[in-house]
């Protein structure tokens, strides 16, 4: 571990924070303009910024505890005058974390300029190395569909398939309970995708979810892995799927046979254990519902329990995302065995897919969600990387869990499209 006396990443000069308050801007995505967007807009809610006045990159299995120790030194260095005192106003990064811990694309983001809005106050905050006059907001121009097409062949299809049947077989053999394997579908158009338009689309269709943004990571993730604000901690945990038929009273017998479901109850019970497992060193208090609830969202219904507990001891919201992660959601039971399995067989970098994502404060407090429901744009534009993850337990059968994984793909996928 660095030493922040010597390292040279913490010789930061002392950011000039302001934040006031403003009229209501509108639809926060609207005011994105064509570069630098950072985003994390939850029904209507949340915030946007721009521009870079401050970034930390790290990769290896401290990147987390790295990052935090940044983020306190430049938090305690800076100079803040924040009008609002709301959670999001003030100082504060935006940032993206890798699933696993060698590969490379973990990142805190300070941007230049933020705006946001919760329960009805709107803020401006800028941020800079001088006293910075606040930009006129008025909405950016359009952002621009374009043409894509998914390269999905069924060789892919039949290859994913069996890397589930490997999983299933090794689960048989009891070296494992569960594993939460991933597959990627690329979409390639002809020229660079404007990444407004998706998330514009995202946050429309999918105002329950937490529609993101960081460095071409963007997605709409359902699962909240951390909330920490004035104390109290949540978690929302996620794991058991069904997709929707499109039919009212059908898609309530589907929802009904979910919560009877004995193979997604297990699976489910495997990750709420291991989120509470990880969040009571630092939580007292701690209420762990005995029975999960459907939750409804578009395309597909999932199992869902929300952990909460008050803290205990000093901590971020950005440590205790390191606590979590990664969860049996994502990883597996017993999860180092699952990760070691997922590294084995999976055949592919998730980069950021199913890592924490989200934004933190100056005093700690923040929000990280997984990043689920994804994608990371590559190349020089024109090239998007979609992800899809389904929990693998002993009575899976692959051609049902590469069903679930496109269901899980069609939120991305819908919005890229023009």
């Amino acid at each position: 571990m660095s030493n922040p006396v010597t390292d040279p990443r913490w010789e930061i000069e002392p950011l000039i924070v302001r934040t006031r308050r403003i009229d209501d801007p509108g639809e926060l995505i609207s005011l994105l303009p064509d570069a630098g967007q950072l985003a994390w807009v939850h029904g209507g809610d949340g915030l946007v910024g721009w521009g870079r006045a401050a970034q930390f990159g790290w990769t290896g299995p401290e990147r987390f505890d790295e990052a935090d120790r940044w983020w306190r030194t430049l938090a305690n260095r800076a100079v803040v005058r924040d009008d609002i005192e709301a959670p999001g106003s003030g100082l504060v990064a935006f940032g993206t974390f890798t699933f696993s811990d060698h590969a490379e694309g973990s990142l805190l983001v300070v941007p230049e300029v933020v705006v946001g809005r919760r329960d009805g106050v709107c803020w401006l905050t800028t941020i800079g190395r001088a006293i910075t006059a606040a930009p006129a907001l008025e909405a950016a121009s359009p952002a621009r569909a374009v043409a894509v097409a998914l390269e999905d062949d069924d060789s892919r299809r039949a290859a994913w398939r069996d890397i589930v049947a490997t999983a299933v077989d090794r689960i048989a053999a009891d070296e494992l309970d569960k594993v939460v394997l991933a597959r990627s579908v690329d979409a390639v158009a002809d020229e660079a995708i404007d990444v407004r338009h998706p998330l514009r689309r995202l946050a429309q269709e999918y105002p329950s979810c937490w529609t993101f943004h960081v460095d071409g990571f963007f997605g709409s993730t359902p699962e909240m892995l951390v909330r920490l604000e004035g104390g109290l901690v949540t978690s929302r945990v996620l794991a058991g799927t069904i997709r929707r038929s499109g039919d009212d009273h059908r898609d309530l017998a589907l929802a009904a046979s979910l919560a009877r479901s004995s193979k997604d109850l297990e699976e489910h019970e495997y990750a709420v254990a291991s989120v509470a497992d990880a969040l009571a060193p630092a939580c007292t208090g701690m209420n762990v519902p005995e029975s999960p609830f459907v939750l409804h969202l578009p395309n597909v219904m999932h199992l869902a329990t929300d952990v909460t507990g008050v803290l205990r001891e000093e901590a971020s919201a950005l440590s205790l995302a390191a606590a979590l992660h990664p969860s049996a959601a994502v990883g597996g039971t017993p999860t180092t065995d699952a990760v070691e399995l997922i590294e084995e067989i999976e055949g592919m970098d998730r980069g950021r897919y199913a890592g924490p994502v989200g934004w933190i404060g100056a005093n700690g407090d923040g929000e990280w969600g997984i990043g689920l429901r994804s994608a990371q744009v590559l190349e020089d534009g024109s090239r998007v990387r979609l992800f899809a993850g389904c929990g693998i337990v002993a009575d899976s059968v692959p051609a049902d869990e590469l069903a679930e994984s496109d269901a899980k793909l069609v939120p991305v996928r819908s919005s890229l499209e023009s």
